[in-house]
């Protein structure tokens, strides 16, 4: 399929999980994929699944905590690909524990990640989107930055900042081509979920769904914010969470 041909996206934690279905999903619509994370064995891997099926895609090791780490990121992503046209920001860290239980070290690491590099790959990239009069920027949140969740209070904060952003950012880049939307995942089954058990699968079944999501069905989403079949849409927040935030 040549739907992003000729298009080039960033996606950041895209060596696992929902990055990973992501970056690959982009790649099968023609994009040049560049990935980022920390773990380069996983990264390269992901490279040579999406280049075996000819698709293009560089990896680039990235800690994001900062705005240089974040401006850094997409300065190499350019020289990559040329341009930047579809950012995913899909990077970010979700601890669960009690308020009461969470240092200052665990706050400012979750806002880093989750809040700022965003933010500044945002800065970074979305002027030469508006200069070509095109391009997508697509957040990940969470249903938790909808719901209370108990031991989700930093995580679901940091989510509803991003959502908050999102908006901003719609009506901020919006009239100059570059669509700004947000994808909210429920319970989905990856790498990171399959180490909470029980309680993932408890989780789970609240939704109206009864199951936990796949990376896969959350990249659907992300490609269709990416491509022009969603051409009239601009700071939406798509759920994909099984329905849970509808009842």
């Amino acid at each position: 399929m040549t739907k992003l041909q000729g298009k080039s996206a960033l996606v950041t934690g895209g060596t696992s999980g929902i990055g990973r279905a992501a970056a690959v999903a982009l790649a099968e619509l023609g994009a040049h994929v560049v990935i980022s994370g920390r773990d380069t064995v996983r990264g390269e891997q992901v490279v040579q699944e999406i280049r075996s099926t000819g698709g293009q895609a560089d990896f680039v090791a990235a800690d994001l905590r900062d705005e240089s780490s974040a401006r850094s990121l997409a300065a190499q992503a350019r020289d990559l690909a040329g341009h930047v046209d579809i950012l995913v920001n899909n990077a970010g860290i979700y601890p669960f524990s009690a308020t009461h239980e969470t240092s200052e070290q665990e706050f400012d690491a979750v806002i880093a990640l989750n809040v700022k590099a965003p933010y500044f790959l945002v800065a970074e990239l979305a002027p030469g989107m508006a200069e070509r009069g095109d391009g997508a920027i697509i957040n990940l949140s969470t249903m938790a930055a909808e719901l209370g969740v108990p031991g989700a209070s930093l995580y679901g904060a940091s989510k509803a900042a991003l959502v908050l952003m999102t908006k901003a950012w719609a009506a901020e880049y919006g009239p100059y081509g570059v669509r700004v939307n947000a994808v909210s995942p429920g319970a989905i089954r990856t790498e990171g979920t399959a180490k909470m058990g029980e309680d993932f699968d408890q989780l789970a079944a609240q939704a109206p769904a009864g199951r936990p999501g796949t990376a896969e069905e959350i990249a659907d989403a992300i490609t269709f914010l990416a491509t022009d079949r969603s051409s009239f849409v601009h700071g939406a927040i798509l759920s994909v969470d099984g329905g849970r935030t509808a009842v």
